[in-house]
């Protein structure tokens, strides 16, 4: 299934997308006005906490609108709505992974790939959205640069999670940009401050349920920027696979519903390209991951 957050009349919602069709069901309309279920949650970090249960309640509403005979009222189509991140807001810091693809790693100039997992988090004021225009930051940087990367959204809470039993915390997966301020990044010598300017992590378009992507492991990752193919890497290229990264982190950190992982970027990032191509007011970067969709940002000084 894919979910997506949304805004319409000023209210934040969610909801599937309906099959084969441009619009998304208004599951907490169709539950206002038919009272089809006993309760429903009111908030997608809710719905998540339920697992899998919260697919089949989705379902049942969605089955209940189309016998309704007003098929129609519970449909948006996507002009109409405000698109949000699908996750609007994160229960703490978003959790990224650093060098996690080998040829990413050199490009950056390591010599030798981190024998351990390099950890660090964006705020949670960096969440934007698919299709949302991005600030570039003048007068703060003049080097900003695209990271297009696989994100996995937690499902429920786990601390030290056993490596085989990962995929079980796992709800689903989407797309993320984990733009960067290259040069703040250098001149303050750690991450968090480069990482972490308002609307630098767009998010989107879509949660998709585990279910629907078995194997996160092998799936392409495109970036381009104008219609430039800059970044084309596949997630089995990852050093420290999902199923490892979720139980490493969460020896750590006890990992909550709704919390999201970046998983790390491959090659082929501005800084990389000789000379660094980052990123400017105008620019327009697409970031596709099979079986998810496409993340669609434009950026200008704003």
């Amino acid at each position: 299934m894919k979910i997506l957050s949304f805004k319409f009349n000023n209210q934040v919602k969610f909801g599937p997308k309906v099959k084969k069709e441009e619009a998304v069901w208004d599951v907490l309309a169709i539950q206002e006005t038919l009272q089809v279920l006993p309760s429903f949650p009111q908030t997608i970090i809710e719905g998540i906490a339920l697992g899998y249960d919260f697919v089949e309640k989705i379902r049942r509403l969605v089955e209940v609108a189309e016998k309704s005979g007003e098929v129609e009222k519970f449909k948006l189509p996507f002009s109409k709505i405000e698109w949000l991140s699908p996750i609007p807001r994160t229960p703490k810091n978003i959790i990224c992974v650093a060098k996690n693809y080998d040829e990413h790693a050199k490009e950056m100039g390591v010599e030798a790939a981190p024998s351990d997992l390099v950890i660090f988090t964006k705020s949670p004021t960096t969440i934007a959205a698919d299709h949302e225009v991005l600030p570039v930051h003048e007068g703060k940087t003049d080097s900003l640069d695209y990271e297009g990367e696989l994100a996995v959204v937690i499902g429920k809470f786990g601390k030290d999670i056993p490596e085989k039993l990962a995929y079980d915390y796992i709800f689903g997966y989407t797309i993320a940009n984990d733009i960067t301020a290259r040069d703040i990044q250098q001149r303050h010598q750690q991450y968090f401050l480069g990482k972490s300017l308002d609307a630098t992590c767009p998010m989107g378009p879509y949660i998709v349920t585990k279910d629907e992507i078995p194997n996160p492991q092998n799936l392409t990752i495109v970036t381009k920027v104008n219609g430039e193919v800059r970044q084309n890497g596949n997630t089995e290229d990852m050093m420290f696979p999902v199923d490892r990264l979720v139980s490493i982190i969460s020896q750590h950190v006890p990992l909550e519903p709704g919390d999201v992982i970046l998983t790390g970027t491959p090659a082929g990032v501005g800084k990389g390209m000789n000379p660094p191509q980052f990123i400017k007011a105008g620019d327009e970067v697409k970031i596709s991951i099979e079986g998810i969709g496409t993340l669609t940002n434009r950026f200008e000084s704003i």
